[in-house]
């Protein structure tokens, strides 16, 4: 049986020197649906913030996001190359983003935006993992039709051919990777969400989760070919972080059921003037 072959034109379409790319829309896409989650949020009195600061945290997300996943991507998976092409730091338009680098840059965004508006941490990442979780699929989408970040050769029925990965069929990753860590973890962050009654549950769990899907996944990734894998052929240095991820979120589930800030369910539209902290 013939293998379906993944040879996408990563260019939509190109008007001059501007070229449209698959891959750069499907972020847009995502960053779109989360601003528009934002504000279901905001009215369901779940984020303690006025509609005008969505594009704040949106902008503050993006900013921080990819310059944590340029970081880490850098320093811990390709210093070997970069540490030799410095004048290369900068050129993300070449490839080399970390999603573990991103969420650490999300971390990092969320403290910040949430200092500048006076409410909690937790809260803040809450609201970035239920409007933002989704964005993960997009992102994975992208990979695919990009031909990139493929899986680990089978011989499977469902295995794919992508020009980069040579003449044998592979799994088709990203797809796995989309479903699992952007749509069912979506999913079951929403499916939790009316039921909450701490700040930061969702956070924590999407962290757990996330590196949970993750860590999976990885069995059928291919490896990163400049770091290969570690503890005697066995693991990838993704499940690595993912190990960290889900002793970090477990960490922080346990501190937020005991310590976090209760949530209100009352919109801000709704709390008299003179107590709104925005």
């Amino acid at each position: 049986m013939n293998s379906f072959v993944v040879d996408f034109d990563p260019v939509i379409f190109g008007i001059g020197p501007l070229e449209v790319r698959w891959y750069g829309l499907m972020y847009v896409v995502g960053f779109i649906i989360a601003g528009q989650l934002c504000k279901v949020l905001i009215n369901k009195g779940f984020f303690k913030v006025t509609p005008d600061k969505v594009d704040s945290l949106i902008m503050t997300m993006i900013v921080c996001m990819f310059i944590g996943a340029r970081f880490a991507y850098v320093f811990i998976y390709n210093w070997d190359y970069y540490g030799n092409h410095l004048d290369e730091l900068l050129s993300v338009w070449k490839g080399g983003l970390s999603y573990h680098g991103a969420l650490a840059g999300l971390l990092a965004g969320g403290l910040i935006f949430a200092k500048r508006n006076g409410i909690s941490w937790g809260q803040t990442m809450d609201v970035v993992a239920l409007s933002g979780a989704q964005g993960v699929f997009w992102g994975r989408i992208g990979n695919f039709l990009n031909g990139e970040l493929y899986g680990r050769t089978t011989d499977s029925a469902i295995g794919m051919i992508f020009p980069g990965g040579g003449p044998y069929p592979r799994h088709a990753s990203q797809l796995y990777e989309g479903i699992l860590e952007g749509f069912v973890l979506w999913l079951i962050l929403w499916f939790m969400f009316k039921r909450l009654r701490h700040y930061g549950v969702i956070a924590a769990t999407y962290v757990i989760g996330y590196g949970f899907f993750r860590y999976v996944v990885e069995f059928f990734r291919e490896a990163d070919a400049q770091l290969g894998y570690y503890f005697g052929g066995t693991t990838t240095m993704g499940q690595i972080l993912c190990m960290i991820m889900m002793i970090g979120g477990g960490v922080s589930l346990f501190i937020v059921k005991k310590k976090a800030e209760v949530i209100d369910w009352i919109p801000v539209s709704k709390i008299p003037q003179d107590s709104q902290k925005n």
